[in-house]
């Protein structure tokens, strides 16, 4: 499919349609072109910008900054769909968001971009926007989070296998506890999970409860949202400890909870990792959750891998050279727990 020829200054400030939907973007709280870990003027969002002829104008929405994943994530967007690589990117960070994420959909097919991607914050709510970008003929790509929606509204979707991210964490367990003796034992789990509805947060669920049902001896104790974020995951966890004292596993839906629950954990007096009281199953792998692993607090991290931009990347050049697509394309990853080398591991890890 070639990309249409567009309206280059519909994506100057110049234009009464622009300055109207920059002052929408103010209001919304999104942040322009700008990376989400940064606080812009708003002035500086009317500064005159225009790309250059011949450069793919590329709308971006992220669910916002939340985790050290996300930014991650983020930065490797920005690096593939760079102005040295031919792009132009209209960057938004939607603050964890679903309205701003729609608002800012929206607003990229009003500025009539080449191609819109975005990683959206649930699975659904977007029949209504993704057919209004359909109907003005932009492609788009659903990357990392997955939507519930017909398949003819995006054009392809790239990320990562939650549900088997959870059933290797289930698997390992399961090892684990047979290695250690206690494969008969009475085994209780309480899990903090992520944003509830994300199609990230789904997956590894329904993929640990898999394993979980071949095993008569687990328990699942409790069940908590803690948003993906490290506040949340403390709270959480502080609530768990307060009603059961008897925890023997915690599944944390993603490091930055992690973090948090480890610091419950600390403050309750008690112990986590491979040598203490309670065994810790984490997922993402990012750079600062393996070396928490160096020190003990976690057993395993199941990677999820935000390095997405490169394929991001392949899949536009690949619409504009006219070829197909595949609609789902997994990234890879692995796992990582203690009986690996971390710290050469680390040296190399770019996350």
């Amino acid at each position: 499919m070639k990309r249409k020829s567009i309206n280059r200054n519909r994506i100057i400030r110049k234009t009464g349609l622009l300055s109207a939907v920059l002052f929408l973007s103010i209001l919304t709280g999104c942040a322009g072109q700008y990376p989400a870990e940064s606080e812009t003027p708003a002035a500086a969002l009317f500064e005159e910008t225009e790309p250059s002829e011949g450069r793919i104008v590329v709308g971006f929405c992220e669910t916002g900054s939340e985790s050290d994943w996300r930014r991650a994530h983020a930065a490797s967007i920005r690096s593939a769909l760079s102005e040295e690589e031919g792009f132009y990117l209209l960057y938004e960070d939607a603050q964890q968001k679903l309205e701003n994420q729609i608002k800012a959909v929206r607003r990229f097919i009003l500025q009539d971009v080449d191609y819109i991607v975005f990683s959206p914050l649930v699975k659904d709510g977007w029949d209504v926007v993704l057919e209004e970008a359909k109907e003005a003929g932009i492609p788009v790509i659903v990357n990392d989070r997955q939507v519930d929606v017909s398949e003819d509204l995006y054009t392809c979707w790239i990320g990562s296998d939650a549900e088997k991210e959870g059933r290797d964490a289930g698997l390992w367990l399961a090892d684990y506890l047979e290695k250690e003796g206690r494969d008969k034992e009475q085994i209780n789990i309480v899990t903090i999970q992520g944003t509830l509805g994300a199609s990230i947060q789904i997956g590894r669920k329904d993929g640990f409860a898999e394993v979980l049902s071949e095993h008569d001896n687990w328990t699942m104790l409790d069940m908590q949202t803690g948003d993906f974020t490290q506040t949340k995951g403390y709270e959480v966890m502080e609530d768990f400890l307060e009603k059961y004292d008897d925890i023997d596993v915690v599944v944390s839906e993603n490091d930055n909870m992690t973090f948090g629950a480890i610091d419950a954990i600390h403050d309750a007096g008690k112990t986590c990792g491979p040598d203490g009281d309670i065994i810790i199953l984490s997922f993402d792998a990012v750079h600062a959750a393996l070396e928490q692993m160096q020190k003990g607090d976690i057993n395993a991290d199941f990677e999820c891998n935000p390095m997405q931009g490169e394929k991001v990347k392949e899949i536009i050049l690949a619409l504009e050279a006219g070829r197909e697509v595949e609609k789902k394309m997994y990234v890879e990853e692995t796992y990582f727990d203690n009986t690996m080398d971390l710290e050469e591991i680390l040296k190399t890890r770019m996350y």
